[in-house]
């Protein structure tokens, strides 16, 4: 391993979401020119937005999994690549399915990150350091959509401004690369490829030359390693349920408590209670510098709040928010104080969103699925994550004609209650435990023991 700072390897480590951040947010400003450009029709635009859910689909189904034979870091550079590829494709685009297909690309290099990084992240700090660790991806998130919102403000007095829009993730994308090159390989995959030397030598540096800490680590890994590669048949299995349950019901509630659909459609959110383009326009950069700032003080506390307690305290802080919010709205066209209550209870339900559920979705995925099967159940759940993502975007217009803002936005507060019985019911509780002692749990709840499971699947 090339002598690295432990920051260094985190900043690197977490810097592909903040393209999966630019890349997700950039869209929302460049289409308004886009669609004038390419003389584009609504179906158009949609597919030009959606371009990206739908490649994050494929990336996340397909190159996630294979970290787990290929190595986490390996696939992290072809991440670099295809983000890369994908950002100088859409910005020289010449016409309507050029730049359908490089978002699609774009897109699988966003699905990739989001399967990948979580669990490198995950793998490479100690126990009592890896929910702050591992936060790092969500505040690179919130970080590359805030960039996202200044560069679309920055070049829409440009005619081809579009292309710089979508062109500027080109240049993250090469330092990640660069930066992707020194960075190590997670010991747990070391350890399973039998590079037990290098392994030692990442976890000497992670855990500051504490040799007491660096064995007791390797035992434990070695324990898991023993247990050969799994597939969708373990994935489904008795004793990965819980795990898979976790994942899928995070993943799902991420999405439906209209989180996105606020970040997506905040200015015409802000247009409709009253506010011009531009003034809506500055508020979706202020709304994303307090994204930033919020998901910097959740990253301070993630290891000393219970990852239950604040999954639970931010769907209460939400589902209130878009009560008042909706309530708001209902009367915000005949009434100022109204419109300012709106907008003032939509930043409260970012600042819940930012500080708990954006995140700990993230931490959780990348924490409670076993080493054998570990790329492919963060896949899954990252899968399903963009799967709802996609259908709750492509959704949201059709549901705001349909019901308007003030009706919709309190079914979405109703989900933020459901999932609190969903988080007291089927969470367990991951903080401050190593990934082998969270596998070990499961396991014994499972009533299987690992050297036998190994014994039999030799």
């Amino acid at each position: 391993m090339r002598k690295v700072s432990t920051g260094f390897v985190y900043f690197f480590g977490a810097l592909g979401g903040l393209l999966f951040g630019y890349d997700t947010g950039v869209i929302s400003g460049a289409i308004l020119f886009i669609q004038k450009q390419m003389n584009l029709g609504s179906w158009q635009q949609g597919w030009v937005v959606s371009a990206v859910l739908l490649g994050a689909i494929l990336g996340a189904a397909i190159i996630g999994p294979s970290s787990d034979r290929f190595g986490r870091r390996n696939l992290l550079l072809l991440s670099a690549i295809i983000f890369l590829v994908g950002a100088l494709g859409s910005a020289f685009s010449p016409e309507f399915w050029t730049l359908i297909v490089s978002r699609i690309i774009l897109g699988m290099a966003v699905g990739a990150a989001s399967a990948l990084i979580p669990t490198y992240l995950a793998e490479l700090a100690p126990a009592d350091k890896r929910g702050t660790v591992s936060s790092l991806f969500q505040l690179m998130v919130m970080t590359g959509i805030l960039l996202a919102y200044i560069t679309n403000y920055s070049f829409s007095g440009m005619y081809t401004g579009w292309r710089w829009m979508l062109g500027f993730a080109a240049i993250p994308a090469a330092l990640l690369f660069i930066g992707g090159l020194v960075l190590p390989e997670s010991p747990r995959f070391l350890v399973k490829s039998g590079h037990m030397a290098e392994a030692r030598e990442v976890l000497d540096t992670m855990n500051k030359h504490d040799q007491a800490a660096v064995d007791k680590e390797v035992a434990q890994i070695e324990e898991s390693a023993k247990i050969v590669s799994g597939g969708w048949k373990e994935l489904f299995s008795k004793m990965v349920r819980p795990s898979l349950t976790i994942g899928f019901g995070l993943a799902i509630f991420q999405q439906v408590m209209g989180c996105n659909t606020v970040l997506y459609y905040a200015p015409t959110i802000f247009t409709d209670v009253g506010f011009g383009v531009s003034a809506a326009l500055l508020a979706h950069i202020g709304i994303g510098i307090f994204n930033v700032i919020v998901t910097a003080v959740a990253v301070t506390i993630m290891d000393k709040v219970d990852r239950k307690k604040m999954l639970i305290i931010g769907a209460v802080g939400m589902a209130i928010s878009l009560f008042v919010m909706s309530l708001g709205m209902k009367f915000s066209g005949g009434s100022q104080t109204a419109a300012i209550i709106s907008v003032i209870a939509l930043t409260i339900y970012i600042a819940f969103f930012s500080a708990t559920w954006g995140p700990v979705m993230w931490v959780m995925i990348g924490e409670v699925f076993p080493l054998n099967i570990r790329g492919l159940g963060n896949s899954f759940a990252s899968v399903i994550n963009w799967t709802a993502n996609m259908i709750v975007s492509l959704t949201f217009p059709s549901l705001l004609d349909f019901f308007g803002t003030g009706s919709l936005f309190i079914g979405y507060g109703v989900l933020c209650l459901v999932s609190i019985w969903f988080v007291q019911k089927k969470v367990f509780e991951t903080r401050n435990r190593s990934l082998e002692d969270i596998e070990a749990t499961l396991r014994a709840k499972a009533g299987e023991d690992a050297s036998s499971l190994s014994a039999a699947q030799k």
